[in-house]
């Protein structure tokens, strides 16, 4: 069957979008590909199109719940029954269940805690998969902006005689897609890279003196202008004030970060969605896998961490290929806080000697945790490492990996000093050229937002910002 006709039949899409075609071609043809898609280029049609052809399971390693389950979700929407998210959220019995038939599925979301767990690998073992998607690849590099040390097993766990891999990303550098190869045992891959470049966003940027100006800023252009928008922090406490704040002035927002409770963080997801509320303001805890169109606003209260952050997050923006607008915000000394924000959650020597120390003892060294002697997410990439190199060379790695943030931060810093094309600037960071330039294009190149966003419409409804037991309580009847 020709892939033009399911890309109608089973997607009701009569073209592909650029790169979905070669992409999928090199996968029927039984080769590994890496393929950088930017945000809304289609990414996961580039695994679902073959799955109906190759009518044998197709395994999707993916690393966020909350984007699992969305795109479980949306599948199922289309009238697809077999397919299954092997995850966390199972109790004992589901899981023991959904392993048990797992040849009966055609689509299998797993994340990659539970691909490296005994039962689950044996299982798969058993499986004549046709293909093996890992999804968010660049979470394989030490250098990429969300490194996951589970991602590192992948490679480890298939052998010679295992179906092609399909590594997806939006935004990599080329040191990260490198990694990428080497880390997946990747066998000469095809490599689509398309332009990292969103014509349809468009880059304003704002400094100021003092770190409270920004916040009046936020207030009166929000007042000012329409949403959907997404208002990006590095602390959660400010998403929670920030979003308070908006709140007394009758907007309806929320905050979300990685502290909440599961369910309400999927409250507040869905209710965006829904556009029962106008803005979010999070963490980068918000956003993959929240396929909304119709964002018209990312604004960042401080500048990211690094430059792929900085590209996956404004990517939010503009599915719907009409004009959005990305600012980002900037107060003297913030670079300081981005650089404390992120070498913090990298291990130190105490840390490494302290392992050292447990193991000594012949205890378990993730008790590091249960005495909160370390985080939880700073104890997996220690313990990846701690188990393929000795101390001296661990300690040597994060000293080289805290070098490498701090650098990153500086190439932000970029953006905002800079009286060149902003556009130009990040699109080459990416090893990449700009082509050609849209109209308002960026600060640097005269932009003005008025020519953009629309005057925000007065809305009746008041909003309040409560957790997801009281709105279901008030659902429900229940006082």
């Amino acid at each position: 069957m020709e892939i033009e006709k399911i890309l109608k039949e089973r997607f009701g899409f009569s073209t592909f979008r650029p790169g979905q075609k070669e992409v999928i071609e090199q996968v029927m043809g039984g080769n590994d590909v890496i393929a950088l898609l930017p945000t809304g280029m289609g990414k996961s049609l580039c695994y679902q199109l073959p799955g109906y052809i190759f009518n044998q399971p197709v395994l999707i390693i993916s690393p966020l719940l909350s984007l699992m389950q969305d795109q479980v979700d949306q599948m199922k929407q289309f009238k697809e029954k077999r397919v299954v998210a092997l995850n966390s959220f199972m109790n004992p019995e589901q899981k023991k269940q959904t392993i048990y038939h797992l040849e009966q599925y055609r689509f299998i979301f797993i994340s990659p805690e539970m691909l490296i767990q005994p039962q689950v690998q044996q299982k798969l073992n058993t499986l004549p998969l046709a293909l093996i998607v890992v999804d968010e690849a660049h979470c394989i590099s030490q250098w990429g902006f969300d490194f996951r040390p589970d991602y590192l097993k992948i490679g480890e766990l298939f052998g010679n005689h295992r179906p092609p891999i399909l590594a997806l990303s939006a935004t990599a550098t080329s040191k990260v897609l490198k990694d990428i190869e080497v880390y997946l045992n990747m066998s000469q891959p095809y490599k689509y890279i398309h332009s990292v470049d969103r014509p349809n966003i468009h880059l304003a940027k704002y400094s100021f003196l003092e770190k409270e100006d920004k916040l009046d800023w936020i207030l009166r252009h929000v007042l000012e202008t329409e949403g959907p928008g997404i208002i990006y922090t590095q602390s959660r406490s400010k998403t929670e004030s920030i979003s308070e704040l908006l709140l007394q002035h009758g907007i309806a927002a929320a905050s979300y970060h990685g502290g909440k409770d599961q369910l309400d963080r999927q409250f507040i997801q869905q209710q965006y969605i829904d556009d029962s509320l106008d803005w979010i303001v999070a963490t980068n805890a918000f956003g993959m896998g929240v396929h909304k169109p119709n964002v018209r606003q990312i604004i960042h209260e401080t500048i990211p961490g690094n430059m792929a952050n900085y590209m996956q997050e404004i990517g939010r923006a503009g599915r719907d290929g009409k004009d959005a607008v990305a600012i980002l915000l900037y107060a003297e000394r913030d670079e300081e806080f981005a650089k404390f924000v992120g070498i913090d959650d990298l291990p130190n020597d105490h840390h490494i000697e302290l392992y050292e120390t447990y193991q000594l003892r012949q205890e378990p060294p993730n008790q590091m945790i249960q005495n909160g002697e370390i985080s939880e997410t700073s104890f997996r990439v220690l313990q990846y490492w701690m188990t393929q190199k000795s101390a001296n060379e661990v300690k040597e790695l994060f000293q080289t990996m805290k070098y490498e943030k701090m650098h990153e931060v500086d190439e932000v810093m970029k953006l905002v000093k800079t009286e060149c094309c902003m556009r130009e600037i990040l699109v080459q960071y990416f090893g990449q050229e700009l082509e050609t330039k849209p109209t308002n294009c960026c600060t640097s190149c005269g932009l003005t937002l008025e020519n953009l966003l629309l005057p925000r419409q007065q809305k009746d409804h008041v909003v309040e910002e409560t957790p997801w037991q009281k709105r279901v309580a008030k659902i429900l009847g229940i006082s």
